[in-house]
């Protein structure tokens, strides 16, 4: 069984105990969120698709971590002007693990 889901405006496909990292959420380590975005659930064959999305299925996490991803570098130049800008951050993810998908 696996489901689509959008979380914070990312779509991601989830399985049950699968781990994932999504952009940082405002919840504390080991709490669980819900996400009521399920747009699509597939049930051994039994797919069900929303219009956009399917009432009363949600996808339940927990929060594992919050970590920093890897550092992106970017740079800019202007050829033969002497114009020349590094800049670069590290984004802030969550580590959560899908607890269940309720269909």
């Amino acid at each position: 069984m696996y489901a689509i889901v959008d979380i914070q405006g990312q779509q991601f496909k989830v399985q049950q105990d699968q781990k994932l990292f999504v952009h940082r959420i405002n919840a504390d380590q080991g709490s669980e969120v819900e996400f009521a975005k399920v747009m699509l659930i597939d049930n051994d064959g039994d797919v069900a698709v929303g219009a956009p999305l399917i009432d009363g299925a949600k996808v339940v996490v927990e929060v594992l971590s919050h970590v920093k991803g890897d550092k992106v570098l970017v740079f800019k130049k202007k050829n033969r002007k002497g114009y020349q800008k590094l800049n670069g951050h590290r984004q802030q993810f969550s580590e959560v693990r899908v607890k269940e998908i309720i269909a």
